[in-house]
């Protein structure tokens, strides 16, 4: 055995003079499972998943053995990107439900033991927003106009746009309005970016904040985090010197060191409650820069989506696993692990497509095979989700908290053949169909192997659902011993009685492709991700696998939970 690795301080429970114990933060070590509110369960038949789908379903959220539960923009919304285009930051989409409503899924969780986080998108707001229509009326050099980015154009009449920038889901970053001005959009133009130097963008967001904590929300998940500030100053930099910048604290639009004057003032919000409400960052920028976000002054967390990019490779789940360890400890955070999540091709498919060369990410790879198509004679589906499966409980084992996205848990593979007239996605359409987008981790979920749309809803859905759901859906896998269900469900139930201090001690296996850690209180965790069986060495008593099996053997392309017979073994 190597030495134990170091880790954030005082994480575990500890007494403290008085003899109570020190109990660390829920969000810590959680299990926390994104639901993605309008594919997840239709309570009222029109084919768009609501709020109160997901109450239906909190019955099964707590069976699962989830900590918390992630709801992606439930808001107001014209769906130019999935919910992610905000008309309103403190309100419900009508299609989906009420305030009401969404206080009764709050209770509902609660009353189970489940907390609840939400998504806050800062960085843009939807065209439909009462600001950018107030913007739009108002005209050149209006106050409405500075809670965004206006400029004018180039060229002899203005009519080219201020630089040659593109967006993130293709096409130009500049929109031309009726008067001639043009604003900028980092995403799709009914997503306005917003002006983070007004100080009433960043008072309303004070507002939105204080609003979810008073009616119970737990956390918020803080969309595109790295993006919000910006420094626009003239001369604005071409697309190509744009993107030969250092992304060092100092880059016009990505990872600004001021962004953290936004995010110390959300943290004095947010430690306001008792308890304080939590949050997490998604920055996607350098590792070595996630600590800022994730220090107690500002988000308190961020994710790390190394594994998320990664081969199911035991060798490089090791490194990657001991780099974000460091990282947390950096911050005094706990580390996040992800697999899967709303916006790529979901890790049973990445897993079961032939391995690159390393020279791309396995999401790219994902992302061509849906673009051709996704011909099946290029995807091992029983390959992919057993590695899937072996990956999982390999990722639940770790110190830290682990996030799950919906239908991971019934083994759900991508949807490739959505027809061209029934994606969503706006990268789709702005790329010419060059990238068919996300559309295909959203389809709605299988809840029964009968009907039009697998249990989802009364009608149908709005995603077109394969036949092979049938397969997957929940009312098939439940009271399977052997279904992917069952192993979320006993994996969960299993890691509540183990999880306790956030440690980790790696052992050595004389295999590239196996990787062995040991937790506290003897709890060990081996993967294989090679081809022949490993043999665990010692005095061990099998716990759980992601295959069947029982005794020391390790199959290739699977991951085991031993516990020591000895309880004071391993740390």
């Amino acid at each position: 055995m190597t030495a134990p690795h170091p880790t954030a301080p005082a994480t575990d429970t500890d007494l403290v003079p008085d003899g109570h114990a020190v109990v660390p933060p829920w969000w810590r070590q959680a299990v926390v499972y994104q639901v993605y509110p309008r594919s997840f369960a239709d309570a009222d038949g029109d084919g768009l998943g609501d709020i109160a789908g997901i109450v239906s379903r909190a019955d099964y959220l707590a069976e699962l053995g989830v900590d918390a539960v992630w709801l992606s923009p439930f808001y107001p919304s014209a769906l130019a990107d999935g919910g992610y285009d905000v008309a309103d930051y403190r309100d419900v989409d009508p299609r989906l439900g009420t305030l009401e409503d969404l206080d009764a899924l709050v209770t509902a969780l609660h009353t189970r033991g489940i907390k609840v986080v939400v998504d806050i998108v800062p960085n843009h707001t939807s065209d439909q927003h009462r600001w950018f229509q107030e913007a739009l009326a108002a005209g050149r050099g209006s106050a409405a106009r500075e809670r965004y980015i206006f400029r004018e154009g180039t060229g002899p009449d203005g009519s080219l746009p201020p630089t040659d920038w593109e967006s993130t889901f293709g096409g130009p970053a500049w929109t031309r309005v009726a008067d001639g001005q043009w604003y900028l959009h980092n995403f799709a133009a009914e997503q306005p970016d917003l002006n983070w130097d007004h100080r009433e963008v960043r008072d309303d967001f004070l507002t939105t904040l204080r609003f979810w904590s008073d009616r119970g929300v737990d956390g918020f998940r803080i969309d595109v985090a790295h993006m919000l500030t910006k420094d626009l100053s003239e001369p604005l930099p071409s697309a190509a010197e744009l993107k030969a910048l250092p992304r060092d604290g100092n880059h016009p639009l990505h990872d600004r060191d001021d962004v953290h004057e936004v995010y110390a003032e959300w943290r004095t919000v947010l430690n306001s409650y008792d308890p304080p409400r939590a949050a997490v960052a998604e920055a996607w920028v350098d590792s070595a820069r996630v600590p800022l976000y994730a220090r107690p002054e500002s988000l308190g967390q961020s994710f790390n989506f190394d594994l998320l990019l990664a081969e199911p490779d035991a060798a490089q789940f090791r490194r990657l696993v001991t780099d974000n360890l460091e990282l947390a400890s950096r911050s005094g955070s706990s580390s996040t692990w992800v697999l899967s999540n709303h916006d790529v091709v979901r890790h049973a498919t990445r897993y079961g497509l032939p391995r690159g060369d390393g020279s791309r990410d396995p999401r790219e790879r994902g992302a061509d095979w849906l673009l051709r198509g996704g011909p099946e004679e290029e995807l091992d589906r029983d390959l992919g989700l057993r590695l899937a499966r072996a990956a999982t409980l390999f990722v639940l084992g770790l110190p830290g908290s682990t996030y799950l996205y919906q239908g991971e848990e019934l083994g759900l593979h991508e949807v490739a053949d959505i027809p061209a007239d029934r994606r969503q996605d706006p990268t789709f359409a702005r790329t010419g169909g060059a990238h068919v987008g996300r559309d295909g981790c959203r389809v709605p979920l299988p809840w029964t192997a009968e009907g039009g749309s697998f249990g989802f809803g009364a009608g149908g859905a709005h995603l077109p659902q394969p036949a092979w759901f049938a397969r997957h859906a929940a009312d098939v896998q439940d009271g399977d011993p052997d279904s992917t269900l069952t192993l979320y469900r006993r994996a969960l139930a299993l890691r509540r009685t183990l999880q306790t201090a956030e440690r980790l001690e790696w052992v050595g296996t004389g295999r590239e492709d196996v990787v062995h850690y040991v937790r506290p209180h003897g709890w060990h965790v081996v993967t294989n991700t090679g081809t022949e069986p490993y043999r665990v060495a010692g005095d061990l008593e099998r716990l759980l696998a992601s295959v069947p099996g029982d005794g020391p053997d390790v199959p290739g392309g699977s991951t085991a939970w031993f516990r020591s017979r000895r309880s004071s073994a391993g740390l």
